[in-house]
């Protein structure tokens, strides 16, 4: 979620704090700590958005309902090398730490925490959290095993840096906010995991940081992904039960896009990301797609009443 800071982030340089319009600028835990204590002794509820930067739209919602609902926002910005695969993007990960810090200080965030990788992980870290394989062998994690233990690591020392009463997640990364929510129950964690819906363009495409890998014509096939959610969607209020048939009319869908390059079409019981041999309860329809060099993910509930 959350790998080195770019090139922007060190024109902070060697003061560990900066201050843009409203936004304090974090780069050490121990001064982040020292502002968490400060807020905490004096009974501030604290609002956390934990991110890999690039903000758009999805991000802002988040930060914005942080900003009604607690008294302090802190927004992270950590390009977490511990869930990159050694094929991956990590250093193609767009960052413009500049134009985010703007935009964090039109939201009112009152701290911005951008640390390095070798804050948080120095060179005798060898720690790390993971849940059960039920939760991350599957989807995502079937062809990335080691991702999800990346992502609980990072959360973990993010919120016992933070130490938030609330941390704002979106459900695009539903497999990653599901993750999260175990970890926080199994661990004790005292912290409320709030989960907000997929930001989308007005085709439908889930807002992400990666859609800018994207060309013209990619772009212009990528809203096959939300279509054939709603083709799921559509087929489940009309009353379809077979999750074999679903799946194959959704993988149709998105193969008519000849640029796309289906990695997974998903039905899940959406609470266990168990399969389902019947479409019955809160199902998760979850697809993941590679359309040029971007690797895309998006997913819808549905409730579907039982014995119907």
């Amino acid at each position: 979620m959350i790998a080195e800071r770019n090139s922007a982030a060190s024109s902070i340089g060697a003061n560990k704090t900066k201050r843009t319009a409203k936004v304090k600028v974090v780069t050490t835990i121990r001064e982040m700590e020292i502002v968490i204590e400060r807020w905490r002794g004096n009974r501030k509820k604290i609002g956390f958005v934990p991110t890999m930067g690039a903000f758009h739209e999805g991000h802002l919602s988040l930060i914005r309902e942080a900003r009604k609902t607690c008294d302090r926002v802190v927004a992270s910005i950590f390009v977490n090398p511990l869930q990159f695969g050694p094929q991956e993007d990590q250093e193609a990960y767009p960052r413009d730490l500049k134009r985010d810090t703007r935009l964090a200080a039109q939201e009112k965030v009152d701290v911005l925490f951008v640390p390095a990788a070798k804050e948080m992980y120095p060179p005798d870290f060898t720690a790390q959290v993971k849940v059960g394989d039920q939760y991350i062998r599957t989807l995502c994690g079937k062809n990335r095993p080691e991702h999800f233990a990346g992502v609980t690591t990072v959360v973990t020392k993010l919120l016992n840096i933070i130490r938030p009463h609330k941390t704002f997640l979106g459900q695009k990364d539903y497999q990653q906010v599901l993750i999260i929510q175990r970890m926080v129950v199994d661990l004790n964690v005292g912290c409320e995991i709030v989960v907000l819906p997929t930001i989308r363009e007005n085709d439908g495409l889930a807002k992400s940081s990666r859609n800018s890998y994207l060309s013209e014509e990619e772009r212009r096939a990528a809203p096959a992904i939300y279509q054939a959610l709603k083709l799921a969607e559509g087929m489940l209020q009309v009353g379809e039960r077979n999750p074999k048939d679903m799946l194959e009319a959704v993988t149709k869908r998105l193969r008519t896009e000849s640029l796309m390059d289906v990695e997974y079409v998903a039905a899940k019981n959406a609470y266990t990301l168990e399969d389902v041999n019947i479409l019955a309860g809160r199902i998760l329809v979850a697809i993941a797609v590679r359309l040029g060099k971007a690797r895309l993910i998006d997913n819808i509930m549905v409730d579907v009443p039982s014995g119907s």
